[in-house]
């Protein structure tokens, strides 16, 4: 197995109670996104922590040396293994306010 792969498992292994809840928000998110944004950013901060700890460790061996050009490509394969699981993920931390919605047709969401 691919090492990216292999930090993947191991990264929801270990942390299989925060991934587990995220699993349960992350489906909420998917149907009604202005409900449940907060609560979404809130547990996804923690698990964006967690996500960018092992992106590290998957690359910290190929950053020393010859090999440190192929890091960039190999956190970019880490993250869209991410997002096979999760395809909101980059949704962490968006703002959503209700007031400013009010008698707008157009409103664009924000990054908090």
């Amino acid at each position: 197995m691919v090492r990216y792969k292999e930090y993947l498992e191991k990264m929801l292994s270990e942390n299989r109670e925060l991934f587990d809840e995220f699993d349960v928000i992350h489906s909420k998110y998917v149907l009604n996104q202005d409900k449940y944004q907060d609560e979404f950013n809130t547990i996804g901060k923690k698990v964006n922590e967690i996500i960018s700890e092992y992106e590290s460790r998957v690359c910290a061996n190929t950053e020393r040396g010859m090999y440190n050009r192929f890091s960039g490509n190999l956190a970019d394969k880490f993250r869209n293994e991410i997002r096979k699981i999760y395809p909101m993920i980059d949704h962490i931390g968006i703002k959503s306010s209700k007031a400013d919605q009010e008698g707008k047709t157009f409103f664009i969401k924000k990054l908090l």
